[in-house]
């Protein structure tokens, strides 16, 4: 990095540029500053999000002021029992022109809102698996490029869970964070509906695009990473699985289930991304912390002895760390 000054030139500007877009974000979004700055670290990552909160929380403005903000195109979908994989992706019609025409689904955008993902059966749910992993879409043995960069922001409500198809482990895995939307506090709140209950229409501004976007997501990758780092990272990764060699006593004890290699993946990229957002140039251990949360959190399956002692995941994950 030292021997590349367009790349030091573009991390200086990032850190500035994110800092521009809490300030334009926080414009419309009263509040919640660790999530937006998880979504940016997922998105700066090249990676998906899943938003797991109660409903009226603002899961969908965030993201569309988000987009909005990133200079990127958004669209929703509202995921419901009945919903089809053809109403994601697309679907073939028989055109004017004699021929069959690929006619192009809501999935074909830089910034896909999946709200409610976990109220679809199944089979729709993993339309979403290849266009989140590979950024195409396969439909009669024709690929159709997704548009660059893409990221899909997934809601879920962790409450009401009659009629819902919780997502399978598999494509739980596919999201680099789980971030959990708290409620706001009780100052903020009042800033909500004092801001909310007028004809006065807060506006973010656009900060960036999708050419500059790239081009952060690849200077982060050349971040260089210390050894002493990486092994943090994997180790921690490690001790979360259940009779093995790493693994610790409150593995052995509150777990049944640990991350695999994706995790430490994910914890070092994140990491790379966190440091660059902060105006450093090599991730440290600090930065592996920061982001250990919602990159564990919905890798890890709790045993009956973490619920019979009352603990959360998050709980076992900061007595891992």
């Amino acid at each position: 990095m030292q021997n590349n000054p367009q790349g030091i030139e573009l991390l200086n500007e990032l850190a500035q540029s994110n800092l521009q877009l809490k300030k334009e974000i926080e414009k419309v979004i009263v509040g919640q500053k660790d999530v937006i700055n998880q979504i940016l670290i997922s998105i700066f990552s090249n990676g998906h999000a899943l938003l797991v909160g109660v409903p009226g929380l603002a899961k969908t403005l965030l993201v569309n002021t988000i987009s909005e903000t990133l200079g990127l195109s958004f669209n929703r979908i509202q995921f419901t029992p009945d919903l089809m994989p053809s109403d994601i992706i697309g679907s073939e019609i028989f055109s004017e022109k004699n021929q069959f025409e690929f006619i192009k689904g809501p999935v074909f955008t830089q910034v896909l809102l999946a709200d409610e993902i976990n109220r679809t059966p199944p089979k729709t749910q993993a339309a979403l698996l290849e266009s989140m992993q590979e950024k195409k879409v396969s439909y009669a043995g024709k690929n159709h490029v997704l548009p660059q960069p893409f990221f899909v922001l997934a809601t879920q409500n962790p409450v009401e869970q009659e009629g819902t198809y919780p997502l399978p482990e598999a494509q739980l895995d596919r999201f680099m964070f789980n971030i959990w939307v708290d409620y706001p506090s009780f100052e903020e709140e009042i800033a909500i509906v004092n801001q909310t209950t007028t004809n006065y229409k807060y506006k973010a501004e656009t900060v960036l695009n999708a050419e500059k976007i790239l081009a952060y997501q690849s200077v982060i990758r050349e971040l260089p990473v210390s050894k002493a780092v990486t092994e943090y990272a994997v180790k921690l990764c490690a001790s979360t699985r259940p009779n093995t060699t790493h693994s610790s006593a409150i593995t052995q004890k509150y777990l049944n289930w640990g991350a695999g290699p994706r995790a430490s993946q994910y914890l070092i990229i994140g990491a790379k991304t966190h440091a660059a957002l902060n105006g450093k140039f090599s991730p440290d251990i600090e930065d592996v912390k920061a982001v250990a949360l919602p990159v564990l959190r919905h890798r890890l399956i709790k045993n009956y002895h973490a619920d019979a002692d009352g603990l959360s995941m998050d709980d076992i994950i900061k007595k891992l760390l």
